[in-house]
């Protein structure tokens, strides 16, 4: 079925139009940044945007501005931009849990190395006592007197 010269120049206009919304980050429920949207939106058949289709050039306008758009760093489908934050912090929790492994490692290793050095000294230290007990020159200090502090009548 051939179309008018008016009904393309409709067609046309709506396209642009639904071009420049989706560029612009109005992406409508369920879609996104693509041909497939845009021909939803405008009203078209999908597949007059490609081949020597009557809106194949239209679909290489919008492709270009996308890419331009994407080029400058702007993420026009809020879903995409959901999808780079998340990547992004997912890389963020990765080298914290990296750094988290590391130092338990780091505390793992000290507490090995503290406990083998209160081993080494209480070894030390029941080696003093034994030869301590073995000489008769070394004398035991009295214990400690505790004094009580009482209320004064």
């Amino acid at each position: 079925m051939r179309i008018t010269t008016a009904q393309r120049t409709e067609n046309e206009n709506r396209i642009r139009s639904a071009m420049d919304r989706l560029l612009r980050g109005e992406i409508p429920p369920g879609g996104t940044c693509d041909i497939k949207t845009l021909a939803r939106e405008a009203a078209v058949d999908r597949t007059a945007f490609y081949g020597t289709r009557p809106y194949a050039r239209l679909r290489v306008e919008f492709e270009r501005r996308l890419q331009t758009l994407q080029d400058a760093g702007e993420i026009l489908d809020p879903r995409e931009a959901q999808i780079a934050r998340l990547k992004a912090e997912i890389t963020k929790l990765k080298e914290r849990l990296a750094q988290s492994d590391q130092t338990v490692e780091e505390l793992t290793d000290f507490r090995g190395q503290a406990l083998a050095r209160l081993a080494a000294q209480h070894e030390e230290i029941v080696r003093l006592r034994e030869s301590a007990a073995g000489t008769g020159r070394v004398s035991r200090l009295p214990a400690p007197r505790t004094t009580v502090i009482g209320s004064c009548s």
